[in-house]
């Protein structure tokens, strides 16, 4: 009864359960606004491209950023670090609704085809992302880096409890500006994310320690510099394999990168006049909480390049379920039970696909990198994993809307309530063509699996 064997596993550190908090608070803020994003820049007279193409921006800075600003973070420690991103993100936060706060600017019920914005407010923008962008991209590396040191024995546990407060901190954040918003005007979801900025600040200020303190541990010394994370750069994809990879890979993100650019801009412009679009958006989170763990246990097993192309094969049918509203009677914006239009219901369907898409193959895609990077440089290739994200990201908003406005909107006529009214064919053919792209990444990635087992593996790179 009194050995080691019995005795009740150590508690996590005081720094793993703050670090959640401020993750929390973090996917929150980010949340609260993300699903709003292409439409407000819309509605501040962006015009039809510069919306998305902005937002595009945004996320390929979070994704790709953290490759240097998690060395920024080892050299300097995640607290300073994690202060220094939350002011960052408060001040980019504010600045995106200053426009309307202190420029008096306002916003049009509907977006417009042309840039009405004087230069002032698409500068003002400009810099609110890049803020927004730096700042989220120190967050993800301090964050994790403190699961990680903190974890221990119980690592699964660990990242287990940090994914859900993930999608937790997603639910709250889109729920809180639902809330909000409808109370008050669009640009407050600003004013949410800056708040839990706010505070996210204050509860690290209070509470957090660098978890190498927190353990007791000297600290653990940078293992690269910043000129050797841009050297190790061109180590990484000069390897043909990852190179191509990562190509085959980015259709996935591409055609998730359409749940903020396509979808937001399909609601408002085609669907209904005030689209809840961060309540619609809420059937991300809410699928991966309530099915990853029965994912895990009945699929698990597949081999992670079948799980892959599986999830991409989901996510590219996806989109092909917009293809039904177009032929049924009434069309999209016939109401269902009297709640919604049907081409909403089928959004929502999508965004939940396309989540069942994510537990089939973002997870292990860190797998397949990690086997299918070099002998002893598995590490330093696995820190590049969210390269595909940005590729995804940075052409996906551009692109979308590209897809959106001169394909889908083709010969779409204008109603008196300033709804578009597709012409079915074009807007078939829009659908269809972002269903091809994740059916084309599938197979792109199943047969470059094929090539790369039939090919010998490279040997390591010297140095």
């Amino acid at each position: 009864m009194d050995s080691m064997d019995s005795a009740p596993p150590a508690r996590f550190h005081r720094s793993f359960w703050t670090a959640n908090a401020t993750e929390l608070l973090e996917r929150g803020a980010y949340y609260s606004m993300a699903s709003f994003v292409v439409i407000y820049l819309g509605r501040l007279g962006m015009g039809k491209y510069w919306p998305s193409t902005l937002n595009s921006l945004l996320w390929t800075l979070v994704y790709f950023l953290p490759i240097l600003s998690g060395t920024i973070a080892d050299h300097i420690g995640f607290r300073k670090s994690l202060l220094g991103a939350f002011v960052l993100l408060a001040a980019g936060y504010l600045l995106m609704g200053s426009p309307v706060w202190i420029g008096g600017a306002a916003l049009a019920d509907k977006a417009t085809d042309h840039v009405t914005a004087p230069l002032w407010i698409g500068a003002s923008v400009m810099v609110a992302i890049l803020l927004i962008g730096m700042g989220g991209s120190v967050i993800k590396p301090c964050i994790s880096g403190t699961v990680q040191k903190t974890a221990g024995k119980r690592a699964t546990l660990a990242f287990s409890i940090f994914y859900m407060v993930i999608n937790i901190g997603s639910l709250v954040g889109r729920g809180t500006a639902y809330v909000v918003r409808t109370h008050y005007t669009l640009v407050s979801i600003f004013g949410v994310a800056a708040v839990c900025s706010i505070a996210a600040f204050f509860t690290v200020l209070a509470m957090y320690r660098d978890p190498d303190k927190d353990l007791g541990q000297p600290p653990a010394k940078p293992k690269r510099s910043i000129g050797r994370i841009l050297l190790d750069m061109f180590l990484v994809l000069r390897n043909a394999r990852f190179t191509l990879f990562l190509l085959a890979n980015s259709g996935f993100t591409f055609l998730y990168a359409q749940v903020y650019n396509v979808m937001p801009l399909y609601l408002e412009k085609v669907l209904e006049q005030k689209p809840p679009v961060d309540i619609y958006t809420m059937a991300n989170p809410f699928t991966i909480v309530f099915f990853q763990l029965a994912i895990t246990r009945l699929f698990g097993k597949l081999k992670p390049i079948v799980s892959i192309v599986v999830g991409t094969v989901i996510i590219g049918g996806s989109m092909s379920i917009n293809l039904v509203p177009l032929i049924m009677n009434g069309g999209p914006r016939a109401t269902v039970w009297n709640l919604l239009p049907l081409g909403s219901l089928f959004i929502v369907m999508t965004v939940a696909l396309v989540a069942f898409g994510e537990l089939f193959a973002q997870a292990r895609t860190y797998e397949y990198i990690g086997a299918l990077a070099p002998k002893g440089q598995e590490g330093l290739f696995l820190g590049y994993a969210n390269l595909p994200m940005a590729i995804g990201a940075l052409t996906g908003g551009p692109v979308g809307a590209l897809i959106f406005n001169e394909i889908m909107c083709k010969n779409a006529v204008k109603q008196p309530d300033g709804l578009l009214a597709l012409d079915t064919a074009h807007a078939a053919m829009g659908w269809g063509l972002l269903m091809g792209v994740g059916l084309v990444s599938a197979a792109l990635m199943w047969l470059y699996n094929l090539w790369i087992t039939k090919s010998p593996i490279p040997r390591p790179a010297d140095g």
